[in-house]
């Protein structure tokens, strides 16, 4: 589960990917080879990544024996979930903003009061700056209803998982959820600690475990075809979620692969950083993408594929770098900032909580 967590928020870096283009330029060079590899990136290995962690998520809060006591219970999340997300957003904001004063990054300005606290708090809207906050945000909400769906039984836990995915479909839930799959996800992973499904699906042959991912993979490249309108209709929202599931379930079985490999000890011993790396590789893609950019060129360049490939292993470099300089220099904000996960040297295994 380690190893799996892991190598999700590494493929999380892909989603956000520099690219050096905008919006319009992105669409005129649709259909290209580098942007096929692209897409395939992050449809292989980062829209498995959400998904996945609100399993595992699930999984761990239905094992957890504090989970009786619910004031304590939310109080350690908000220590572990809401204040970190709150503080990256607070240094993406001054960070990301400053870059774009003083050095012309192209980035978000603040547009008013409230932007500024969307941007932190992450209320109504997804940020413009810290994009991948969202799945902070609505996990916080599931740990809060927590103490009550792992007392469910498992059919109303199954009829909350179809609800959340009938609102995803339809587009409904705001504000009280920004990305309603995410709790379908985070129910899923209860039931599946009660079934025992993650070890029954980490006995799957790898082939029966990667063929559902890889038919609606190629069912989602035809419906593209049809245009980007068709995800936002509900058959398009329903295909992508079931698309994610099959991802999140190839993911979890490589994850034993790896974990039954040589790889293993070098994996583990950086899952204590794999929170901090979740929360600051915008920051860092923001501040350090263009940068190395400007060596590659943005997508479309010749050297471009080299660092689209590369990407998450120099976010974890400097995720690495980050870790020990804050454990050494400032113990208390590099507890605060990973959530509690990092204490003494980053590359010792963070006691859990």
């Amino acid at each position: 589960m380690r190893v799996a967590r892991v190598v999700g928020i590494l493929g999380v870096v892909y989603v956000h990917a520099w690219t050096g283009l905008t919006g319009p330029q992105l669409d005129a060079i649709r259909g290209t080879w580098q942007d096929d590899l692209r897409w395939v990136l992050m449809e292989v290995f980062g829209r498995s990544a959400v998904p996945l962690l609100g399993v595992i998520s699930g999984w761990l809060v239905a094992g957890s024996s504090r989970i009786r006591d619910w004031r304590e219970h939310i109080g350690r999340k908000a220590r572990t979930i809401l204040l970190p997300m709150v503080l990256w957003n607070a240094i993406a904001l001054l960070l990301v903003c400053s870059a774009a004063v003083l050095f012309d990054l192209k980035a978000p300005l603040p547009q008013s009061a409230w932007w500024v606290v969307e941007e932190l708090f992450v209320l109504t809207r997804n940020p413009d700056i810290n994009v991948q906050m969202p799945f902070l945000r609505d996990l916080f909400v599931c740990m809060v209803a927590a103490p009550i769906l792992v007392r469910a039984p498992s059919p109303a836990l199954l009829g909350v998982a179809a609800l959340a995915v009938l609102v995803q479909i339809f587009a409904l839930g705001w504000p009280v959820l920004l990305r309603p799959a995410i709790l379908a996800f985070f129910t899923l992973g209860i039931l599946a600690r009660r079934t025992e499904m993650a070890e029954r699906v980490a006995a799957l042959p790898l082939i029966v475990a990667l063929v559902p991912f890889t038919l609606l993979l190629a069912v989602k490249i035809v419906a593209e075809t049809r245009g980007a309108a068709f995800l936002t209709t509900p058959t398009g929202a329903a295909l992508d979620l079931a698309q994610r599931l099959a991802a999140a379930v190839a993911l979890w079985r490589l994850s034993w692969v790896l974990a039954a490999s040589p790889l293993r000890d070098g994996v583990l011993r950086i899952e204590p950083c794999a929170f901090l790396l979740f929360c600051a590789h915008l920051i860092l893609i923001w501040l350090f993408g263009p940068m190395i950019g400007q060596l590659t060129g943005p997508l479309g360049s010749p050297l471009y594929p080299i660092y689209l490939v590369l990407q998450p292993v120099l976010v974890l470099g400097a995720t690495l770098l980050l870790a020990a300089a804050l454990t050494r220099l400032a113990p208390r904000a590099a507890s605060v900032l990973s959530g509690g996960r990092l204490r003494g040297t980053p590359a010792a295994p963070a006691p859990r909580g």
